[in-house]
């Protein structure tokens, strides 16, 4: 019997095949998941394209996050084909160009709402999407940037982590008497296209590579797409509101 045998899950945020998500959505498959992917504007053919890739044909759905009517189609045409959802992944972020780099100082707040709306907010959405979807009980996962600390040039986006790690503790304790449990996993630094757009991003990698005690791969995301399969999977039910690492060790070393 696999992990996820039966299980109906929902994952956000693929648009290549070196994505988080894609990994996720590709381990979820073998271990016995039925799968569907969201796409976005411009980036829904390109989901569409990665989708190809998978072991199994998955239906991609339209979603912007940030609007309700999307929402409400996406649940519904769920609750139509499925009946019902056991999980979710949120791999969803952006912030705009003046939110990230040398200038702390340099977005508006107009600039800054963007970030946190789409960063996250977007989490309390995609719970308000797929809980109804979760009469027995279910399991939500994000992705996440250590926001513990302050990091060079990430800057409004690690304070747009910083909102999506405390919503995650928020929506782990309203949840939780529907046996609905909300987790994260912290990823180390990977070549994704979202690690691209962030200036300096070389520096991250080397210093992880020089300090994380298991040592750290940027083209190997295995361990992240284990660590969400298993909290997407029963093997965790007791945990919620947590943080997983997934990171060779990095965030526990201080010099």
């Amino acid at each position: 019997m696999s992990l996820l045998d039966g299980k109906k899950l929902l994952i956000t945020g693929v648009l290549t095949d070196d994505s988080l998500a894609f990994g996720v959505a590709q381990l979820a498959q073998r271990e016995g998941a039925e799968v569907a992917l969201t796409g976005f504007g411009r980036g829904l053919r390109l989901t569409e394209r990665t989708a190809r890739k998978l072991d199994t044909p998955v239906e991609v759905h339209e979603l912007d996050i940030t609007d309700p009517a999307h929402g409400e189609a996406l649940q519904a045409t769920l609750r139509e084909r499925w009946g019902r959802i056991d999980g979710a992944l949120h791999s969803i972020g952006f912030a705009p160009e003046s939110c990230l780099g040398d200038d702390f100082f340099a977005p508006s707040w107009d600039d800054v709402s963007v970030a946190v709306h789409v960063s996250a907010y977007s989490l309390r959405s995609l719970s308000d999407i797929v809980t109804p979807l979760m009469a027995d009980g279910g399991s939500l996962v994000g992705l996440t940037f250590d926001a513990t600390v302050s990091w060079p040039a990430y800057n409004w986006m690690g304070m747009a982590k910083a909102a999506l790690e405390s919503l995650n503790r928020y929506l782990a304790r309203e949840l939780g008497p529907r046996q609905i449990r909300c987790n994260l996993v912290a990823a180390g630094p990977m070549r994704t296209i979202a690690a691209k757009s962030i200036p300096g991003f070389a520096a991250f990698e080397a210093e992880w590579v020089k300090r994380a005690p298991l040592g750290w791969d940027v083209n190997n995301a295995e361990g992240v797409s284990r660590a969400c399969v298993a909290l997407l999977s029963d093997w965790f039910p007791q945990t919620t509101g947590s943080i997983i690492h997934v990171d060779g060790g990095y965030h526990s070393i201080g010099a």
